[in-house]
């Protein structure tokens, strides 16, 4: 019983009228949508929005398409390998020893002291970076170690010269993806979520306070009772000074959205993070090519 008091008591408090007539609105507002989608209302039945806000409206359009498409490529920098194509089967051979470590440490922690063979514990994964640019220089290096002596061997030289710079290019590259990361996506990210969406939303507004408005321009022009026609005439009264505001609204947030300046920060961020990486690369790659065809001269000229 004290359940059903509790019920009664907050139910006493909901305003019914106020419910119903927003799901009336909402239901009469779905009807002309679908009414207007199979083109069954004439042109001069669905009111006209301002120019100024169907222009804005085209603008947002523009920039929020932009955003998404540029930020699809673009998001690749979260991933640092993004430029080596092995990286996947390189992961799963590192996922497969980095479980045998574990097994075979925990065995060997556990089995000691009793009577079953301890196993030998196999050897944990370095972890390496993954990109071309690491990839290159752990190559280079390889291959100058594999050859001996650098001083007798100008190949070996020039590969450890070209480790080298890409040493610096692979620092480069991280360095590069970070900045990108941070202060270009991030933000950029976050203005397609926040400023762009609300605008988005605004615009969704203006849209259903127009439908509700031709919908209730509908019902008045199908009454005939008097009184129901004088009540009608105040909705619709109410629909176009809600349609004014929300309107204004949307344009007022469409404006800010395209006069932030945000986006064009982002993208400076963006060329600029890049620029720096491809001028530590260039330099770098200037330095050891130099150093490269000095031993090629000499080694064409010995072999002459």
């Amino acid at each position: 019983m004290d359940g059903w008091n509790k019920i009664s008591s907050s139910l006493s408090g909901f305003n019914f009228g106020q419910s119903a007539g927003r799901f009336a609105k909402g239901f009469n507002s779905s009807v002309q949508a679908t009414r207007e989608k199979l083109g069954q209302v004439s042109a001069e039945d669905i009111t006209e929005l301002p120019q100024e806000y169907r222009d804005l409206e085209a603008r947002v359009d523009a920039l929020r398409a932009a955003h998404v498409e540029f930020l699809k490529i673009t998001r690749v920098y979260q991933d640092s390998s993004y430029d080596y194509p092995t990286q996947i089967q390189e992961s799963l051979t590192e996922m497969s020893t980095t479980l045998t470590h574990t097994v075979t440490s925990f065995a060997a922690t556990n089995f000691k002291g009793t009577a079953l063979p301890t196993p030998a514990v196999t050897p944990a994964v370095v972890r390496q970076y993954k990109t071309l640019p690491h990839a290159l220089e752990r190559a280079a290096s390889s291959a100058s170690a594999a050859l001996g002596n650098p001083e007798t061997s100008r190949l070996g030289t020039a590969l450890k010269d070209y480790a080298n710079a890409w040493e610096k290019i692979a620092a480069a590259r991280l360095d590069q993806d970070d900045a990108i990361v941070v202060k270009y996506l991030a933000p950029w990210q976050a203005t397609l979520s926040n400023s762009i969406a609300i605008a988005v939303k605004a615009r969704q507004a203006v849209r259903l306070s127009r439908l509700e408005l031709d919908a209730a321009k509908q019902t008045l022009k199908a009454a005939t009772n008097v009184t129901r026609q004088e009540q009608l005439t105040l909705e619709v009264e109410h629909a176009e000074d809600d349609l004014v505001q929300k309107t204004e609204v949307a344009i007022s947030m469409m404006k800010a959205v395209l006069e932030n300046p945000e986006p064009l920060k982002n993208l400076n961020e963006l060329a600029k993070a890049q620029l720096v990486f491809h001028s530590v690369a260039a330099e770098s790659l200037a330095v050891a090519q130099g150093e490269i065809e000095e031993l090629s001269v000499a080694a064409e000229a010995e072999y002459r």
